[in-house]
């Protein structure tokens, strides 16, 4: 199996999370200004919501993406107030062409107070655990 990492963070929560997924997968995780270049057959996508929704830079990230090079794109990511962010990817990666993962990984995310702590090192194992799955 072959992996990229790739993640859009405004506060640093969704990259600490990148960072121990990419690890136990072998890659190194990226922001999402980082094409995927090669073929993959899973692509490890970290974002979150902003104002209820994903981010600009995230629906422009997935609508470039080749889907003769993306297996599938596997959401993941952190929240402090709303939770998965799957449906708002999976609509941009269907317009795309790029297939979606059913499963994704969600944890709490500190945000002003909010969580305070969060993603912790329980919620950083959970993300580790996850990613085993498809190895």
């Amino acid at each position: 199996m072959t992996y990229a990492v790739r993640y859009y963070t405004k506060t640093g929560n969704t990259k600490r999370l990148a960072e121990a997924m990419a690890k136990e997968l072998g890659v190194e995780a990226l922001p999402i200004s980082e094409p995927v270049n090669e073929a993959v057959d899973y692509l490890f996508l970290g974002n979150s919501y902003y104002a209820f929704n994903i981010d600009p830079e995230v629906k422009a990230f997935v609508s470039s993406l080749d889907k003769d090079k993306i297996g599938k794109i596997v959401n993941f990511g952190s929240a402090a107030m709303l939770n998965s962010t799957y449906k708002k990817v999976k609509e941009v990666a269907d317009k795309a062409g790029v297939a979606m993962d059913e499963k994704e990984f969600h944890c709490k995310g500190e945000f002003k107070g909010i969580h305070k702590g969060r993603p912790n090192n329980d919620d950083i194992a959970a993300a580790v655990e996850f990613v085993k799955k498809y190895k």
